[in-house]
């Protein structure tokens, strides 16, 4: 790999950021097929793909946000407008894809280690997306808890819903993000 483009892969990781306020236009199918390929690619213990991805159409935002709303009152929430409040998170965004972590019993593969899986999968998810020229938020909340919610994705309840990730273009550019001193976080080891 030549150093220009080692140099423009450590710029599309530094600059990733969350994004809240997304508008159109989204990835198009061959741009989001990429960035599913690039998912797919990420380290998984013996292959077991424990990582899945759910696109939601556009026409089926508002059933969508219905379901998140029943969902968040699953989880024992019972603020009305929390629950209304829900029900627009599909709108946030022109494109909305879940991703999933159907955990497997296997004797060399624990579960920890399938939801690392998926959590890196997501990460070259974003990464792609960005390199592509779109913006993206990473969401979870008390709402990926809900067993209604897993159980109308086709989902055990141990499998888990390890976020929705919003995606589309930024209304506008925001700050870099400031330089971490990689000093505070690595050490070497000694006996």
């Amino acid at each position: 790999m030549s150093e220009l483009a080692v140099e423009i892969v450590h710029q599309n990781i530094h600059q990733r950021q969350s994004i809240g306020h997304l508008v159109e236009p989204a990835p198009n199918a061959a741009q989001l097929e990429l960035a599913f390929q690039a998912a797919l690619t990420a380290p998984d213990h013996h292959r077991l793909k424990p990582t899945r991805f759910v696109v939601v159409p556009v026409a089926e935002r508002e059933a969508f946000g219905e379901l998140l709303s029943q969902a968040l009152a699953d989880t024992g929430q019972k603020e009305e407008a929390q629950l209304e409040r829900v029900k627009n998170h599909p709108f946030r965004a022109p494109l909305l894809v879940l991703a999933l972590t159907k955990l497997q019993d296997h004797p060399k593969v624990p579960h920890f280690e399938q939801i690392l899986s998926t959590g890196a999968a997501v990460q070259n998810f974003l990464l792609s997306l960005q390199s592509q020229g779109f913006s993206t938020m990473w969401r979870s909340g008390a709402v990926v808890e809900s067993a209604l919610f897993k159980q109308a994705l086709g989902l055990t309840a141990d499998d888990l819903i390890s976020g929705i990730i919003y995606i589309g273009t930024a209304v506008k550019s925001i700050p870099p993000r400031a330089e971490i001193q990689s000093a505070e976080f690595v050490s070497d080891w000694n006996k």
